[in-house]
């Protein structure tokens, strides 16, 4: 037993050691993060709560029913995207608009399988082009020396393609930001300040 006490001893020191060693906060677990998007107590906002906007959970032309968006989504002309954004302000009293195309890049999530659009959140949603408010995008840099580019007038800064005849727009399937022709019909969701 002589042998062993000093082992023992040596052990419950140990033991002790390690049920003083204090627990550092990087040693707990974070709590969950708040969902930075959630749906209204009504269902028909998605709420984002860091960007303090309330986005349409439908798109213009359908209706949410309590359990899904109904109807079939409308297809508008840039000026005619403008215009529903107006007149559905002046009727519920409310600054609806039309997304910016950075806004509306943020709805699509990249990292899900296919990517796109939360279909929980905003569900029915097509992967298409929806239109944007967006009327100039910053392209950093250009490469001046593509044919395409060149044609554009594009040497880099602010692009604005072929000013008046075009708008821009976000692929909802994957996020891309591209020059459409105002006169494409595309669908619309907008967008509010919330509260």
């Amino acid at each position: 037993m002589n042998l062993f006490h000093p082992l023992l001893r040596l052990w419950l020191a140990g033991l002790a050691a390690l049920a003083c060693t204090p627990v550092w906060p990087q040693d707990v677990p974070a709590a969950p993060e708040a969902p930075r998007m959630e749906v209204s107590e009504d269902g028909t906002l998605v709420i984002d709560k860091r960007s303090r906007v309330a986005w349409s959970r439908c798109l213009e032309g359908t209706q949410w029913n309590g359990k899904t968006c109904a109807g079939l989504p409308r297809l508008f002309e840039r000026s005619e995207a403008l215009a529903v954004a107006s007149v559905r302000s002046q009727a519920e009293g409310v600054a609806w608009r039309l997304p910016r195309a950075t806004e509306l890049r943020h709805l699509v999530s990249r990292r899900s399988v296919p990517p796109g659009v939360d279909p929980v959140l905003f569900p029915l949603s097509p992967g298409t082009w929806h239109w944007s408010s967006t009327s100039r995008i910053h392209t950093g840099s250009v490469n001046m020396y593509n044919y395409g580019n060149a044609m554009q007038g594009s040497t880099g800064g602010i692009r604005n393609q072929l000013g008046t005849r075009q708008g821009w727009a976000v692929d909802m399937g994957s996020g891309e930001t591209s020059a459409v022709h105002k006169d494409s019909r595309l669908p619309v969701r907008l967008v509010r300040p919330y509260p």
